[in-house]
């Protein structure tokens, strides 16, 4: 027998490639933080001798949920400006707030949080855009979880830079220091088409080909960005883009809730990914966008839940939840986003449109052990049916259990195993009334 790592027996096994699977009786073998092999439970008793061997009668075991755009050190702001639409809630709240406030601890106690909530949610990698990207680096590599780093980019000054050509010199000389390292990735992030002028971002065009990065950006989030860019520009910011080199297979277009029928097509012919925030947009009534023609189109969509200022969390099986129910609602076709769609947003097109899609994802031997078991043996998911169903329309992040990175322990039975509860809470009291005073 072959002795490996872990040896991981649950109910159910989703690995989302090939579509539309679900596996019983079967066992995922790790070691050395890769799947080694996905085999019947009797095979895998009889080839392997685990170190460990966990049996989780109860639950389903699906890849590690990629939340493809967050600002993860807004949790610190969460619930502080809401009902608003976005440009007030921006200009009038958050922007004001971030002045005051924003700067390494901000960030390092912010992420420390998001990463706790989105562990605890089963999240395995996340992408981020925010300022003190080195600090989000920083956190992230000591708790274990994946990211993508954004490395933002604005015309305005913050405490962190003071104009976009120094955005990009400081987010190139954090890759230059942290590439290479496991469980980092990189994007760059300019922060919309309306705060990022024509030459930075054709400079971000030529730097993302030659370093094959993905460029995560704000794109047609609302009517009224559309309007602006007709009025400064002649052209719908897509068109803009298109023009500056940026519309194309590195691109991230986050939001997309307007969008007529041919930029759909050319979204489509560019190999354009778009990341859909549900939640999000619906909170802030920014519009709705066109899940179920994008991807009839072929373009590539991913999930991700925007910032907790303005969603008001990170919870990943929510927007999962939330983009199928729109999906009909939005298309009048029942059929429309079914779970097994849903789920595959929420993990696989989420590597994808990060790159890293020989990495994780799904759960395929070769693959890093980015993993997530699900409890649906609780009251409130009874009788199963379908688990692929329940994971998307009746589960709760609380009944995660379990969640591994690069075969890891980061969630055991609840517990957080790199992050300790008791300080945290006492970082976050301290961040609350500080800025509650403020406010």
């Amino acid at each position: 027998m072959q002795s490996v790592d872990k040896i991981i027996t649950p109910r159910w096994i989703v690995p989302v490639e090939p579509d539309d699977t679900v596996l019983e009786g079967y066992s995922l073998v790790v070691h050395e933080g890769r799947i080694l092999d996905l085999l019947p439970t009797a095979e895998a008793e009889s080839r392997y001798h685990g170190e460990t061997h966990r049996r989780l009668n109860q639950h389903a075991l699906i890849p590690g949920l990629v939340n493809a755009h967050t600002h993860s050190p807004m949790t610190l702001l969460r619930g502080l400006a809401d009902d608003l639409p976005l440009m007030d809630w921006l200009q009038d709240h958050i922007w004001p707030a971030e002045g005051r406030f924003v700067g390494e601890d901000f960030v390092h106690d912010g992420t420390l949080l998001a990463a706790a909530e989105m562990l605890r949610g089963g999240t395995t990698c996340f992408n981020d855009m925010y300022f003190f990207p080195e600090t989000t680096a920083q956190v992230s590599g000591q708790v274990g979880i994946r990211a993508a780093i954004g490395l933002i980019v604005i015309d305005f000054p913050s405490a962190w830079a003071s104009q976009a050509s120094e955005y990009i010199d400081k987010g190139l000389d954090i890759f230059d220091r942290h590439k290479g390292e496991g469980l980092l990735s990189f994007c760059f992030a300019p922060h919309a088409p309306y705060t990022v002028a024509d030459e930075p971002l054709k400079r971000l065009a030529t730097l993302a080909a030659e370093l094959d990065m993905p460029v995560h950006m704000h794109v047609h989030e609302t009517a009224h960005e559309l309007e602006e860019s007709k009025a400064r520009f002649g052209v719908h910011p897509l068109e803009r883009l298109a023009q500056l080199g940026l519309a194309g297979p590195h691109l991230m277009a986050v939001h997309m809730t307007q969008l007529e029928t041919g930029e759909i097509a050319h979204l489509a012919d560019a190999g354009t990914h778009v990341v859909h925030c549900p939640e999000s947009n619906l909170k802030l009534a920014s519009g709705f966008c066109p899940v179920q023609a994008l991807v009839e189109a072929g373009v590539n969509v991913a999930l991700g839940t925007d910032g907790t200022a303005s969603n008001n969390d990170l919870d990943m099986f929510g927007e999962m939840r939330t983009a199928a129910l729109l999906a009909k609602g939005v298309s009048g076709n029942a059929a429309a986003l079914p779970a097994h769609t849903a789920l595959r947003m929420a993990t696989l097109n989420g590597a994808r449109a990060l790159g890293l899609a020989d990495e994780i994802g799904s759960l395929v031997p070769g693959k890093s052990a980015d993993m997530v078991a699900v409890n649906l043996g609780e009251l409130e998911s009874q009788p199963v049916y379908d688990p692929v169903s329940h994971l998307v329309y009746a589960v709760g992040r609380h009944q995660v259990s379990d969640t591994w990175v690069a075969g890891r322990p980061l969630l055991r039975d609840r517990q957080l195993t790199t992050i300790d509860e008791t300080q945290l809470r006492q970082r976050i009291s301290r961040w609350q009334t500080r800025i509650a005073e403020a406010d």
